[in-house]
């Protein structure tokens, strides 16, 4: 393969890099264009592959998702295995990746602050996606369809994210959380499974 046709590629999949990140952290391109000043049809052409990637484009969406720009255009592994993490903050919530490479499934620790007092109902949203989270401590409230749940620390939940779905901190104290998205049909393989334990109250707010 020819430098030329290796570049091509490369650029090729930058669109569906954009695409999938976009879905995986639940933002429209309203949004993305509020942030990035980039206008929404030059968004929707960069993921379609209508527009071709420069880096007055990558630069802004590479700040506004919080990752590197080699990142972003899928540029060739160095070999060296580490992560090194560059947290960013959505939505008041801190963000820390811990995987590399975009598309497939991502790995996150998320850290979340208490809820401001006089806050309103949390707004449910639905995207693409399968979600397992993992409470490393506090406490976190969960709403996933009809369901409204309190998840404490070493309790995990996993759902399909068409299902409209909020979470937040529960009480006075942030909530530390991991969090594995993938993909539509890809889900966590547990390979063994602890024996059920009965808690008192069910984790359901009364």
């Amino acid at each position: 393969m020819s430098a030329n046709d290796e570049t091509a590629n490369v650029l090729g999949e930058v669109g569906p890099r954009l695409r999938a990140l976009r879905r995986e952290r639940g933002t429209t391109l309203a949004e993305l264009s509020q942030v990035t000043g980039i206008s929404q049809s030059t968004l929707s052409r960069l993921e379609s592959g209508g527009r071709k990637p420069t880096l007055e484009l990558l630069l802004p969406l590479a700040k506004a998702y919080g990752v590197r720009l080699d990142e972003l255009v899928g540029a060739p592994p160095t070999g060296d295995p580490r992560v090194h993490p560059e947290p960013f903050t959505r939505f008041g919530r801190t963000f820390v990746p811990l995987t590399r490479h975009l598309g497939g499934v991502q790995a996150y620790k998320m850290i979340i602050p208490p809820a401001p007092p006089g806050r309103g109902p949390l707004e449910r949203r639905t995207h693409e996606g399968y979600e397992w989270l993992y409470v490393l401590s506090g406490r976190l409230r969960l709403l996933l369809g009809e369901h409204d749940l309190v998840l404490g620390a070493g309790e995990a939940a996993e759902f399909d994210t068409r299902v409209p779905h909020a979470f937040t901190a529960e009480g006075p104290e942030p909530v530390e959380l991991l969090s594995l998205f993938g993909p539509q049909g890809e889900r966590v393989h547990v390979r063994a499974r602890p024996a059920p334990r009965v808690r008192s109250g069910g984790g359901r707010r009364p």
